[in-house]
Parts: C-alpha cells; sequence; structure tokens
C-alpha cells in the first residue's frame, strides 16, 4: 500500500502506553517522546541496511549487464556466420534443382513418345482384331473391364471416322465407323447405369457416368436417370409437392453422380413442368373453361399461385446462371394460354356475379327495381330539385325499406376483392394496372351506382312531404346505411386496388372516378337530408298532438292542493318518451355535422313548443311546482340533444318558472337573478301573469 506518514505516526502513537487515551491511561508525553527518539533511531539503522542492500544489487547489475552485452556481440557474430553459410546452401540448392528440371525436361521428352507409341501400339493390336474380326483380348471380353474398353472403342472410333469411306471399305474396318459396336457398347454402359441407379450404387453411377461423358449417348443416359428418379415419385394428389420433394431428393444426389449436375437437374425441372404439371393443369381448367367460369377463375389462381411457389423454392437450387429466367419461361409455357383472355374471364364473371346478387337481393324484398331516366329530361328534373329542394313526381311508398344491404355489399365486395388478388397475380406487369382499372370500374357500377345510387333515388322518392301528418325519418336510416357502405368501399379501395396502381398513371384516373362518385352521392344525401329536415314539423306536430291530448287545465290548478301525489303529468312522461326515441333514431341514422344540425334545429322547436304549452295555463302554487317538474324532465331530455344552445335554453324556461312559485316578496329578487337578468321584462311580466294569484294588490305592487 501506499506509505502516509501521518498514517504512520498515528498508529505508532496509538501502540504506545501513555501516547493516547487508551484504556482510560494518562497522556504521557515523555514516553511518547522516548518511543519516537527510539522508533527514528531504528529507522536509521534499518535505512542504512537497506541502503548497502541497494548498492550490493546495483553492482551485481552492473556486472551481469557487462556479461550480457559480451554475450549478445558473440551470438551476433555467429549469426553471421550462419546467413553467409545459408546463402552459399541456398545458392548451391537452386544450382541443383536447375539441373533436375533440365534433366526432368529431358526425360520427360522421352518419355512422352514412347508412352504414346505404347498407346499407339496398344491401338494398332486392337485394330487388328477388329480387322481380323475376332475379339480376343481381355478387356473385350471380362465384362468388368467395360471401362477400358470402353476408352479404347471411343478411341477407335474417333480414328475411324477421321478416315475417308473408301479407305474404311479397303482395310475391311467399316465396324468401327459404323453403329455396331459403338451403339452395342453405349447400349451395355446405359444398362449399367440403369441397374446401378436401380440399385442404389452412387459411386457405379458416377464411373459409368464419367464414361459416357464421351460418348453421343450421354443425354440418353440423363433421360435414363430423370426418367427413373420419377418413377413412383408422383403418387399422391398433390402434384406440386411431390414435385417439390423429388428435386429435394435429386438436387442431393446428382452432384455425386454427374459432372454437370445444374444441366441434369435443370432437365429434370423441365421435364416435370412439360409433362407433369401441364396435363395437371389441362386437366383441372379445361373441364371448367366453358361452363364454369367462376371454378376456372379460382383453380386457375390456385394452380398458377402453387406453381409460382413450387418455382420459389426452385430457385434455391443451382441450375446455371440464368434460373430466374429460366423457371419463368417453364411458367409461361404452361399458362400463356389461359393468361392470354384472363381478364375478359374476369370481367365477364364480376359482371354476371354482382348482377345475380343485386337481383336475388331484390327478388328476396319482392320489388321490381325501376329504371332510373338518363338523358335531358331526367337532368332537367335533377337541377330542378337541386335549386328548389320540391320532390318532383309522385311520392313512393317503400314501407321503411332502404334497399340497401350490407350482406349485398359484403358479397359485392368479397367478389372484388378476390378478383384483386386473381388480377395482382394472373396479370402481366405492364397490364396490371389497366385490369384492376377494370374490375374497379365494375365494383362502382353495380356496388356504387346499381346499388347504392338506386337506394339514394329511391329514398328521395319515399320521403314524405311537409304536409305529412305522420313523421316519417326513413330517409336518415337510408343515409346512415349509406355512410356505413361507403366507408367499406373506401376500405376496399385504399387496401386492394391502390398497391396496384400506386406506381401508374391510372391512380390519378381512379382517384377521379372515386372523387366523381362520393361528389353524386353527397348531392343526393344532401338534398335527401334537406328535405328529411322539413320532417321536422310533423314530428313537432306529433309531440304538439300529444301534449293536447294528454295535458289536463287540472294538472296546474288541482282542486285539492295538498293531495297531489304526482311527480309530473302524463303529457310530460309521453312526450319526452317520443323525443327520445326521435333523438336516438337521428343519431342512429346521420353521423359528423348533420347530426348536430337536424338535433339543433329538433331542439330549438322543442323548447319553443313547450314555451308556448306552458303559456295556455294557470298555476296554484302546487300547479308551479308540478309545472317546474315537468320542465326539469324536459330538461333532461333537452340534455340528450347535446346541443350546449338547446340545453341553455331550457335551463332559462326551468328558471322562468320558478316565477310560478316564489313568494311575492323575492320575485325582484328572482328576476335580477343571473339566468333571468337579460330577458326582456314582458316575457317576464308574461309568466308572472300565469300565477292563481296575480291579481292580487299585492303581487302586482311588488312585481311592478
Amino acid at each position: 500500500e501506499p506509505f502516509v506518514a501521518d498514517e504512520y505516526i498515528e498508529r505508532l502513537a496509538w501502540r504506545t502506553p501513555g501516547g493516547g487515551s487508551r484504556g482510560g491511561e494518562a497522556f504521557d508525553p515523555k514516553r511518547l517522546l522516548e518511543e519516537f527518539v527510539n522508533h527514528i533511531q531504528e529507522l536509521q539503522v534499518m535505512d542504512e541496511r537497506i541502503q548497502r542492500k541497494v548498492e550490493k544489487l546495483e553492482q551485481q547489475c552492473q556486472k551481469e549487464a557487462k556479461e550480457f552485452a559480451k554475450k549478445v556481440q558473440e551470438l551476433q557474430k555467429s549469426n553471421q556466420v550462419a546467413f553467409q553459410h545459408f546463402q552459399e546452401l541456398d545458392e548451391h540448392i537452386s544450382y541443383v534443382a536447375t539441373k533436375v528440371c533440365h534433366l526432368g525436361d529431358q526425360l520427360e521428352g522421352v518419355n512422352t513418345p514412347r508412352q504414346r507409341a505404347v498407346e499407339a501400339q496398344k491401338l494398332m493390336k486392337y485394330f487388328n482384331e477388329f480387322l481380323d474380326g475376332e475379339l480376343k483380348s481381355d478387356v473385350f471380353t471380362n465384362s468388368e473391364k467395360i471401362k477400358e474398353a470402353a476408352d479404347i472403342i471411343q478411341k477407335l472410333h474417333l480414328i475411324a471416322q477421321e478416315l475417308p469411306f473408301d479407305s474404311l471399305m479397303d482395310f475391311c474396318c467399316y465396324p468401327l465407323s459404323s453403329p455396331g459396336k459403338y451403339h452395342d457398347l453405349e447400349c451395355q454402359l446405359i444398362q449399367e447405369f440403369t441397374s446401378a441407379q436401380r440399385r442404389g450404387e452412387i459411386s457405379r453411377m458416377r464411373e459409368v457416368a464419367a464414361v459416357l461423358l464421351h460418348f453421343k449417348g450421354y443425354s440418353h443416359c440423363v433421360d435414363v436417370y430423370i426418367k427413373q428418379c420419377q418413377e413412383g415419385a408422383f403418387l399422391r394428389n398433390d402434384v406440386f409437392e411431390d414435385a417439390a420433394i423429388l428435386c429435394q431428393r435429386v438436387n442431393k444426389q446428382v452432384g455425386e453422380v454427374f459432372s454437370n449436375p445444374e444441366t441434369v437437374l435443370a432437365k429434370l425441372i423441365q421435364n416435370i413442368f412439360e409433362v407433369k404439371l401441364q396435363s395437371c393443369v389441362k386437366d383441372q381448367l379445361e373441364e371448367h373453361r366453358k361452363s364454369d367460369a367462376e371454378q376456372y377463375l379460382k383453380n386457375l389462381y390456385d394452380l398458377y399461385s402453387r406453381t409460382t411457389n413450387l418455382s420459389s423454392k426452385l430457385m434455391e437450387f443451382n441450375l446455371g446462371t440464368d434460373k430466374q429466367t429460366f423457371l419463368s419461361k417453364l411458367i409461361k409455357s404452361i399458362f400463356i394460354s389461359y393468361l392470354e383472355n384472363y381478364i375478359e374471364v374476369e370481367i365477364g364473371y364480376l359482371k354476371s356475379r354482382s348482377a345475380m346478387i343485386l337481383q336475388r337481393y331484390y327478388d328476396s324484398k319482392n320489388h321490381q327495381k325501376r329504371s332510373i331516366g338518363t338523358g335531358g329530361i331526367q337532368d332537367l328534373k335533377e337541377r330542378i330539385r337541386q335549386r328548389t329542394n320540391l320532390p318532383l313526381g309522385p311520392s313512393i311508398d317503400t314501407h321503411g325499406e332502404t334497399f340497401l344491404s350490407q350482406e349485398v355489399v359484403v358479397n359485392l365486395l368479397q367478389e372484388t376483392k378476390q378478383a384483386f388478388e386473381r388480377c395482382h397475380r394472373l396479370s402481366d406487369p405492364s397490364d396490371l394496372p389497366k385490369n384492376a382499372f377494370r374490375i374497379f370500374s365494375m365494383l362502382v357500377e353495380f356496388l356504387c351506382t346499381e346499388h347504392i345510387d338506386y337506394a339514394l333515388e329511391t329514398g328521395l322518392a319515399g320521403i314524405p312531404s311537409s304536409d305529412s301528418k305522420n313523421a316519417n325519418l326513413y330517409f336518415l336510416d337510408v343515409v346512415h346505411q349509406a355512410n356505413t357502405i361507403f366507408h367499406l368501399f373506401d376500405k376496399q379501395f385504399n387496401d386492394h386496388l391502390m398497391p396496384l396502381i400506386s406506381s401508374s398513371p391510372k391512380l390519378s384516373e381512379c382517384l377521379q372516378k372515386k372523387k366523381d362518385i362520393i361528389e353524386q352521392m353527397e348531392v343526393k344525401l344532401d338534398m335527401g337530408i334537406d328535405r328529411q329536415v322539413q320532417t321536422l314539423n310533423c314530428m313537432i306536430g306529433q309531440m304538439k298532438h300529444i301534449l293536447t291530448a294528454e295535458q289536463k287545465k287540472t294538472d296546474f290548478k288541482p282542486e285539492d292542493e295538498n293531495n297531489v301525489l304526482i311527480q309530473y303529468t302524463n303529457a310530460c312522461v309521453k312526450v319526452c318518451g317520443y323525443v327520445r326515441k326521435q333523438v336516438e333514431k337521428i343519431r342512429n341514422s346521420m353521423d359528423g355535422k348533420n347530426v348536430d344540425t337536424v338535433l339543433m334545429e329538433l331542439g330549438v322547436r322543442f323548447h319553443r313548443l313547450i314555451y308556448e304549452h306552458l303559456q295556455q295555463y294557470s298555476y296554484s302554487c302546487m300547479g308551479g311546482m308540478l309545472a317546474i317538474c315537468d320542465v326539469a324532465e324536459y330538461r333532461k331530455c333537452a340534455k340528450d340533444f347535446k346541443i350546449a344552445l338547446v340545453l341553455q335554453l331550457f335551463d332559462t324556461l326551468h328558471a322562468l318558472c320558478n316565477l310560478l312559485v316564489v313568494a311575492p316578496d323575492n320575485l325582484k329578487q328572482v328576476c335580477s337573478g343571473e339566468q333571468l337578468a337579460n330577458l326582456d321584462k314582458n316575457i317576464l311580466h308574461s309568466f308572472v301573469q300565469l300565477r292563481v294569484d296575480y291579481r292580487s294588490a299585492r303581487l302586482a305592487r311588488h312585481f311592478s
């Protein structure tokens, strides 16, 4: 540890008796001084002893350093001598190596012609056997030496091919150039390869394939291998899975047998595509091509998808340099006749299927679909209706039916979604945006025009006139369902169409088409909502009818003031129940600002009705309390509107009703309160006049 003098002194003083407050002993400075002096002397003796030891070690170190330096110098001299000897040895080795290489070249120059001469002599010997017509050599008679015989036959065949035909006839060696022995041996090798493959002898297959590599029948050997690989490989119903398993197995084996495994594997895959897969595709598609478009499109999509998935798995194998192009051509060769007119089949099926879905829905409703007129007269009617908001033509009784069905919409969107998926998979990349736009046009025609737009037209025709006695919010149901359906339409537009056209000029065309449809529908929705607002008059009339029929004069001026058992009148209960139902219906049928606009209009009219209704009666003290209870209930009902203005109006009305029961001495104080201070004095006076005791001099005097 590092030496700290202060800590050392402290420890020394602590150990010395009398050096501190140890065990209650008194402090003895003399004893401590004596201990310090003795310790200093000990340290001085220790320092001298250590110093002598250091000097001795330094002398020894210097001596050893001199000896080491001398030894290093001697080693350097020895190293120089050894390096010089090494250079001399290296020069000598280089000289000898040069001589050996020269001698090797001379020996090779002598030996190579000799080996060629020996091989030529052997070939001449075998050549003579062919001339004599008797093959006596062991290499031709021993079946185990078929490899050596094949090599000899191949060389003799090449020699015979170089000789003119006349010379072959002169030398009687025509059999060498004819398919005879060459073909027989080739067939024998292929047979041997086949047998080895069946036995699973990979090494023997590799040897025979290496021999056949120089024969013309090598391709036939590959064909035999491919044919035998497929024996028993396609026993299940799933030809695509069988093909993937077969290629996986062959890929591990083909590299051990052939010198060009990528070529053999590519040929196997080509055979599978052109024979097995093409046959499977043709059987499943031709069966439904003309009779069942739906099943045909499903099968085409499924088969094409499974084929491309198989192609993706095969991309893992070594098939040469451009395997992507190779596999794409194979897929195209199978499906080209079906993909050329795919979009026409798709559009035709989508059109007929969508029409059938709509017709089936209208048939279930026993509804004969009206034709919506087009042309100049219809356009003129449309302009007049937009400007005047007047119904043109007789009102149609729809019996509350909106003619909008989410089930129909889901079916149409599902069919279109599947069409988009098939289009994405089956269309050529250059035709994809155009084909997707055609499918989108079909969706717009049948969903937006034939279903939603027709329902809006029918709904507009079904809106009752403003002088109708029965309030009918039928069109609000149409609005609600149309909004819901269009949200689904917009979601499919973004989720399924946009990815197909996002990077093409068709994007702007689709967006414009969608915008036009939205604007067209919004015009009709707004028109219907505006006309439906007029139906509020019918609602107010219904409320007025309830109040007139249910409210009695004795409700607010009971005969027995001390025996009133009800909290609010029967008329109030029925009106509030009716209003709550209408508010709920409006909220369920509309959204956004339309809800607030309609509810504000209804709330203001509701308040005016109650205000004018209360002005028709005289109120006793207990009757005034009952009127306050009624208005409090009306105010609770007004909270359901969630419109600040409506709630404020009923708060003020509730404060006005307090004038019916307040003591005469407190009238001025109540009238100057926060809620009534800003009201016109005539309004306050009109409410005070409704009191039974108004004509008393005291009340008139206090209010004046």
